[in-house]
């Protein structure tokens, strides 16, 4: 059988959505990707205050699971993303702590051997995937925002390597991705990180007897539990109590040991907060990962 491509796009995660693919458990599947702005904000005339919202934030899919059920977690591992050799990165109207003092600007970025060219410094590119989620219970979320459903969560740790665990919410899951960024910083001042088009390989699969309230992404070296809200206190509340409830769950401790152990070691860091705008902050909190005991147990692991 030759590689799956995936190409159709939608602009909102919904029950409705009709899916364009179906998987199997452990089938993977490659998923091609427009840019955030659908490819058209390309050259510096192209500003941002022109562009139509309704069009942002495209994400490839959506892809029904075949055993996926409300209540379980659905495994997309992130095998590998490429980017194209071009993307842009723009100021939004009113968005970002210094959007008043800013002009709206759009910079084409080249990427040469691995390497952003901004004006005359180089940096490595770090793909990842900006846009990623299932559809939710009830209604529909467009693709710009996020939930604990996935959506526009802007953690530049979903890279190559990394395991997004998402709480299955309809039948098939319905899964989708998008937004991919060739480099981004934490918090995604600007609104915008290097927005580019591409590729990038998953692998899904299905858990059965577990769940999660909140994404949860496994790397080579943490465990994250990612949570969003409008104020910082509220995420960061639901992040924390997604990861407490996998520690204690894992480890067998109360839910004040598992408090405890979290100001030792877990981390605290910001995904996106680029308000004032309408998405809401996006935090993830990162435990180190243990060995002999993962937070989420896939069976092989």
């Amino acid at each position: 059988m030759g590689k799956r491509i995936i190409t159709d796009f939608l602009y909102q995660f919904a029950a409705t959505n009709k899916p364009v693919a179906h998987a199997v458990n452990g089938d993977t599947l490659t998923f091609k990707t427009r840019d955030c702005f659908s490819g058209r904000i390309v050259n510096p005339t192209d500003l941002t205050t022109t562009f139509n919202y309704d069009s942002a934030n495209p994400a490839t899919g959506p892809v029904f699971v075949e055993t996926a059920q409300p209540g379980d977690i659905l495994v997309a591992e992130i095998l590998d993303i490429r980017v194209a050799q071009r993307g842009v990165v723009t100021t939004l109207p009113g968005c970002g702590p210094l959007s008043d003092t800013q002009e709206i600007r759009t910079k084409p970025i080249d990427i040469i051997d691995g390497m952003a060219q901004f004006n005359d410094l180089q940096f490595p590119v770090e793909p990842m995937v900006g846009v990623i989620g299932v559809a939710p219970a009830n209604g529909e979320v467009r693709c710009g925002f996020p939930g604990n459903h996935g959506g526009n969560m802007d953690c530049k740790q979903i890279k190559k390597g990394a395991v997004l665990y998402l709480p299955v919410q309809v039948e098939g899951a319905l899964f989708a991705l998008g937004d991919l960024h060739a480099v981004m910083g934490d918090g995604e001042l600007c609104g915008t990180g290097l927005e580019i088009a591409g590729e990038v390989d998953v692998r899904l699969s299905v858990l059965k007897g577990q769940s999660i309230a909140w994404p949860v992404l496994e790397t080579p070296e943490k465990w994250y539990a990612l949570a969003n809200a409008e104020h910082y206190p509220d995420a960061l509340k639901r992040a924390a109590e997604q990861m407490q409830s996998l520690i204690c769950n894992a480890y067998g401790w109360d839910l004040t040991d598992a408090y405890l152990y979290m100001s030792l070691q877990s981390d605290t860091e910001i995904c996106q907060a680029c308000k004032p705008c309408l998405v809401d902050l996006i935090v993830r909190v990162g435990t180190p990962k243990r060995s002999d005991k993962p937070l989420i147990s896939r069976g092989e692991a």
